[in-house]
């Protein structure tokens, strides 16, 4: 399963738009089952890429900061690649919005609340599928809280209690600094703070990529951001490192043989 920030061409100017497609496409073009999920950001043209509702998905409500969000989901297909795509929506945190700010580069306020909103949504509609995942691989920022989530008030769910997590840091140039209101909106059928107890009391973009790695079973990077700091404290964390490239051209095998040997790995300690 990939939990992505960007996929080309739905996004055509963004640094991990290759890797949110050309990773999932390699997999699946050898045989594996995948599922693909990124935000509908208020730049997919709907019309253009034929995105369309899927209504028995859609319509549950996500409370967050003790207010009902509902959650849309619509789905794409790429036909040179004959990869479905599902699309996280909600009128309050993507329609008419840009990835991290507006286009006058002012970040979002609410960044948080919506890579919170776009975690528990993917979550709930793999339930809803009652798809089983071995691997899943969370890239760029919206997806960081996804590992927490999955590792904490998922972990008995049949759909999670097995998978494997790999992260990929994204390559933006964000501070990204969290809202007073992103601490109280983390809580979720159970998880509590100490379960970001290293959190510092400003979160920045980096403090969420080392969340992110904390609840992860491997860290994949890349020359994009192959941040020393962040390889260092995977390192610290005992993860198993790829270094590799953001396309797949020349490095498939590499990189299905590392995604294959964290699933591995996984399997003797459970």
């Amino acid at each position: 399963m990939f939990i992505t920030q960007e996929i080309f061409p739905y996004i055509e100017e963004g640094p991990y738009k290759l890797l949110g497609r050309k990773v999932p496409q390699y997999f699946l073009e050898r045989g594996r089952e995948i599922r693909t999920f990124m935000p509908k950001w208020g730049s997919v043209n709907e019309r253009r890429s034929q995105l369309h509702e899927v209504i028995r998905l859609s319509g549950m409500n996500l409370i967050i900061d003790e207010t009902d969000h509902l959650l849309i989901l619509k789905v794409a297909s790429i036909p040179s690649a004959r990869m479905q795509v599902y699309f996280i929506d909600n009128d309050d945190y993507f329609m008419r919005r840009l990835e991290a700010g507006g286009e006058d580069g002012v970040e979002y306020t609410d960044n948080g609340e919506r890579a919170i909103f776009y975690a528990r949504g993917v979550l709930e509609t793999v339930k809803k599928l009652r798809w089983v995942p071995d691997v899943i691989h969370c890239q760029g920022w919206i997806s960081t809280i996804a590992p927490m989530y999955i590792k904490t008030a998922m972990k008995e769910e049949p759909c999670f209690r097995d998978a494997r997590i790999i992260f990929t840091p994204g390559g933006d140039d964000l501070k990204l600094a969290m809202s007073q209101q992103f601490m109280a909106d983390l809580h979720f059928k159970g998880v509590t703070a100490k379960d970001w107890a290293q959190l510092p009391e400003q979160v920045m973009l980096t403090d969420l990529y080392k969340l992110a790695l904390r609840y992860s079973d491997g860290a994949y990077f890349t020359p994009q951001y192959a941040s020393p700091e962040l390889t260092e404290y995977a390192r610290q964390l005992g993860l198993p490192i790829l270094q590799g490239p953001v396309d797949v051209k020349g490095a498939g095998e590499q990189i299905t043989n590392f995604f294959d040997g964290v699933f591995m790995a996984g399997r003797t300690q459970i």
